[in-house]
């Protein structure tokens, strides 16, 4: 049977390339499918987005490319990612085909959860240091000044959406969601991950994984594994 791809949308600042691990991974249920937002790799010399309605609206005809043929499809988004994941998913309902079946959320809380702390409007040096804290996580790339001036701007456009999103009242979906958190995520409880319940007319259930707020990052190979066994059972 055919593979059910899986539009994967990253967290802040990173690109398509964050899911190259996962693509590695064999698998004969899940294609990992990474979307790409402009200001980066490919799309570096667009301007990013600052709004995650509007970014999902640029990625939706990209997206529809990428899984042109297929009946099914799910999506999966890690941290800003999964706001994007969720308002893709309306977009997706919205049309007769594919057909939405699944939805991963990652390390995030529910979609109506705004951030307590800001970094938007920080200077270069308190907003990197704000970001760390955020994410647990710095990509090398920032510890370089000439690299790190040219990815600033993105990552700043990723952060102020991520700060500025919260999802429209009664904003549900009919699709089953499944919030992934990292077993010792120190950004992310259980309890917020566990949010997403209120999201979805059609249940969600809260799966755990090894490591921190960036498992993705660091063992891909537990996330792919989930999604085949979360999907295998749609096949």
């Amino acid at each position: 049977m055919a593979e059910i791809p899986v539009l994967c949308l990253p967290f802040a600042g990173a690109g398509a390339t964050a899911f190259r691990r996962a693509q590695e991974y064999p698998s004969d249920i899940v294609r990992i499918v990474p979307l790409q937002l402009p200001g980066r790799e490919e799309r570096f010399g667009e301007p990013p987005f600052t709004d995650a309605v509007s970014a999902v609206d640029d990625l939706l005809p990209a997206a529809l490319d990428l899984v042109a043929g297929s009946a099914t499809v799910a999506v999966f988004g890690h941290s800003l990612g999964a706001v994007l994941a969720f308002e893709l998913a309306h977009r997706l309902r919205q049309l007769p085909q594919p057909d939405l079946v699944r939805i991963f959320v990652s390390g995030s809380p529910g979609p109506w959860t705004g951030r307590a702390v800001r970094a938007t409007g920080m200077s270069d040096e308190d907003f990197l240091r704000q970001v760390r804290g955020f994410a647990g996580y710095s990509h090398p790339a920032l510890e370089h000044p000439e690299l790190r001036d040219m990815l600033l701007p993105t990552l700043r456009a990723d952060v102020e959406m991520h700060e500025n999103y919260l999802a429209q009242p009664g904003q549900l979906v009919d699709v089953p969601i499944t919030s992934i958190r990292g077993s010792e995520d120190e950004l992310v409880s259980r309890e917020q991950a566990a949010e997403w319940q209120a999201a979805s007319t059609a249940g969600c259930q809260l799966r755990e994984v090894p490591g921190g707020h960036m498992y993705l990052v660091d063992s891909p190979v537990e996330l792919v594994r989930l999604m085949d066994s979360e999907l295998a059972v749609l096949r």
